[in-house]
């Protein structure tokens, strides 16, 4: 009897202590091969799917294969189009009877997108740049690929911004680069919209002012003025509701901010297609 329950005693602790979960990586390399396990399943699943798809759905997966990245958004995009979820990436199949439009910019133009196509439902059909646009430097590489992503056809309306990854960048360079990017895109014949660019934080770990970015909006405006280029002007409309819309020390927003900048640029966008 008092062996069984010397036995009973001895096993109390183990049996109170909580297990560690099987699948918990224990360091650095094991956590480094979960996630290469991961990603390669998923992969395997993208190009499942991937094979699929119509000529046209390919043909823009190739496109995005070539733009997003491996190391952050193409990962990304596999995880959502391997969910089915919905992104600013989705295939758009045009509707012929309805115009053209094309979003140009970085993530938050990325994070308003589907709240502007849903806006725009049965008004427009509306693209995005196949990437996080980033500064004026990559928009002069990358232009041409950004016009021709989607596949032949004529643009209505393009509407574009240039900013939070220029903050840094010297005024005099940035106006330039602005200038050439507003040339090409004249060019199509579209019309433009240049978002203003919504504000951002001073973080001084990052080099990052807030007066960067209105400097930077105010050079752009005189530049659209000059060469007779709608503004929709994202900046001032935020600006008043950044204590509930923005992310806290963050140039992002939350899913509200993301709905409203959405709903403003589809306003924006209508009020171009209405004039046309």
């Amino acid at each position: 009897m008092k062996s069984s329950l010397r036995a009973l005693l001895l096993a109390l602790p183990l049996a109170l202590s909580p297990a560690l979960p099987a699948a918990e990586p224990t360091n650095a390399t094991e956590a480094a091969a979960k996630k290469a396990a991961e990603d390669q399943r998923i992969d395997g699943l993208y190009q499942q799917k991937f094979a699929t798809l119509s000529p046209a759905r390919q043909a823009w997966e190739t496109v995005l294969q070539a733009n997003l990245g491996n190391g952050f958004y193409l990962p990304i995009h596999k995880r959502d189009f391997v969910k089915g979820s919905a992104t600013a990436w989705d295939f758009v199949a045009d509707d012929p009877t309805l115009p053209r439009v094309l979003l140009i910019g970085d993530s938050v133009s990325r994070g308003y997108t589907l709240a502007a196509r849903a806006a725009l439902a049965g008004k427009a059909n509306v693209h995005r740049a196949p990437e996080n646009c980033g500064p004026t430097a990559n928009g002069l590489k990358k232009l041409e690929a950004w016009l021709a992503s989607a596949g032949p056809g004529k643009w209505d309306v393009i509407h574009f911004n240039f900013g939070i990854h220029d903050r840094a960048t010297p005024l005099a360079d940035y106006t330039a680069r602005l200038t050439q990017i507003i040339t090409r895109l004249s060019a199509t014949g579209a019309t433009l919209i240049w978002a203003s660019t919504t504000p951002i934080p001073d973080d001084p770990a990052k080099k990052q002012t807030a007066a960067s970015i209105v400097e930077r909006n105010t050079a752009a405006a005189a530049l659209m003025a000059k060469h007779a280029v709608a503004i929709d002007d994202l900046f001032t409309a935020i600006t008043p509701k950044l204590a509930t819309l923005q992310n806290p020390n963050d140039v992002h927003f939350t899913s509200a901010g993301y709905d409203f900048l959405g709903q403003h640029v589809a306003a924006s966008i209508a009020t171009q297609l209405a004039a046309k």
